[in-house]
């Protein structure tokens, strides 16, 4: 079995790890409508004039609002007029190429003929990209489902409608049928979709929750990275919301909720007010930014860092409108081993501080 995916390049990703946080709606087509053309229904239209698609599921794209006529959402029925202009958005760019099947074990947390819920371990890569074209999640997922055949009897292909970063655990959603993917991924265009994390951070906070609200671009200093700007006309918009769960006196465990998805997002904001994710190396955070110049403390920093090699960042709450029941589903992670054993070692150091030792 080969699946296909998104071929990006270099231009398109921040580096090889970084991936985005939700699947975003992409203009896959644009026609205008010639001025003798003769009337008929846009989905019998679209069939005509993209090579290989499907009027069921141009149809479903209609129905998801993902086809609009002159920049309005429109149903499959509406008869096209001379000199409109359609465009087509899809839950993925218009190149692709093929993903080769690879036995890598992954956690399923729930799976049904619609949905696949994964608890993707940190140092994962969910998506191949540039520097990245094999051992990622969905070579796994191609793996996991030669063979197999879905519920209208056509091998089953997964679908990516969202992802986070490759050194973030957690909870990730994907569809297994096209009709899924385009419902899955106009929730995360809407911004209905319920996402928690737990971020570990660098510093304390003056109050007990707030909002992030910045646009989000590259770096102009280092593209890799993401930076927070002030001119509305630059980068996408981006919202967090942050909510303090425990205090350590130089590291602070919080709760961030998700009103976008942008690439980095929790890490890019929480860098720009002062609150690096711990050990987070791309933002700054693997050094030690507050605390003591003590030996013991220095060493104690070391440790934790070894404990967890990575970004303290776990997608631990998913939530969202299943496609076809239309029931709301709900999914949570615990914290894994490598995090929840750096929080309880800052945990007994904080105690430490208040007594003292």
């Amino acid at each position: 079995m080969q699946l296909t995916m998104t071929e990006y390049n270099d231009d398109d990703n921040i580096q090889s790890t970084a991936e985005n946080e939700e699947q975003e709606l992409f203009e896959n087509y644009r026609f205008v409508v010639d001025k003798g053309q003769e009337t008929m229904r846009i989905d019998k239209y679209l069939q005509m004039r993209i090579e290989g698609v499907s009027r069921t599921k141009v149809q479903a794209a209609a129905k998801a609002s993902c086809i609009l006529v002159n920049g309005k959402p429109t149903k499959s029925n509406y008869k096209i007029k001379p000199l409109d202009t359609i465009t087509v958005l899809l839950p993925t760019p218009p190149r692709e190429t093929e993903i080769v099947p690879e036995n890598i074990p992954f956690t399923i947390v729930y799976e049904d003929d619609d949905v696949l819920i994964v608890d993707k371990q940190a140092g994962l890569v969910v998506h191949p990209g540039y520097g990245n074209f094999t051992g990622t999640l969905l070579n796994a997922l191609a793996y996991y489902y030669d063979g197999k055949k879905g519920k209208d009897g056509n091998p089953i292909t997964p679908f990516l409608v969202h992802r986070i970063d490759k050194d973030t655990s957690g909870l990730l959603l994907i569809a297994k049928n096209e009709d899924a993917q385009i419902h899955l991924a106009k929730q995360f265009f809407e911004h209905t979709i319920e996402r928690k994390y737990n971020a570990l951070v660098w510093g304390d906070f003056d109050s007990d929750e707030g909002t992030i609200d910045g646009n989000l671009a590259r770096s102009q200093k280092d593209r890799r990275v993401m930076a927070v700007y002030d001119n509305p006309a630059v980068g996408k918009h981006a919202v967090t919301h942050w909510k303090v769960i425990e205090r350590f006196g130089y590291v602070t465990l919080i709760e961030c909720v998700l009103e976008t998805g942008r690439t980095h997002q929790i890490r890019a904001h929480l860098k720009h007010i002062g609150h690096p994710l711990f050990n987070d190396a791309m933002y700054g955070g693997d050094q030690i930014l507050k605390g003591t110049t003590f030996s013991k403390y220095k060493q104690f920093i070391t440790n934790c860092f070894q404990l967890l090699p990575r970004q303290a960042l776990h997608a631990l709450i998913l939530g969202f409108e299943h496609p076809t029941t239309h029931q709301q589903m709900h999914f949570e992670s615990p914290l894994p081993e490598d995090m929840s054993s750096v929080v309880e070692k800052w945990r007994k150091y904080a105690v430490s501080l208040k007594s003292g030792d």
